[in-house]
């Protein structure tokens, strides 16, 4: 089977987190932003995480090598949570 292609555009545009998120820039802060209240642009700023079904389609259609790292994400928090849950075991027998 043939290498899948990522989409040039959007290995730019988005990002996925450790935790299997994506992530991406806010819209509406190329022009007219006179005519915008301080809040938007002031917000406008950061990165957002994108909600689940647009992620999915992202991740579906155009990274498709990141969809293993989300797998890997969640793998990651099971162990984290596993870690914690050792140590706050340990704290309270000693």
């Amino acid at each position: 089977m043939p290498k899948m292609k990522t989409h040039s555009g959007a290995k730019k545009r988005f990002g996925v987190t450790r935790t299997g998120k994506v992530i991406g820039r806010a819209a509406h802060k190329r022009h007219r932003m006179t005519s915008k209240s301080k809040r938007m642009k002031m917000e406008g700023r950061s990165t957002n995480i994108l909600n689940e079904s647009d992620a999915r389609i992202i991740l579906d259609n155009f990274l498709p090598y990141e969809r293993s790292k989300r797998r890997k994400g969640r793998q990651f928090l099971k162990k984290q949570q596993q870690r914690t849950a050792k140590a706050a075991a340990k704290k309270e027998a000693a």
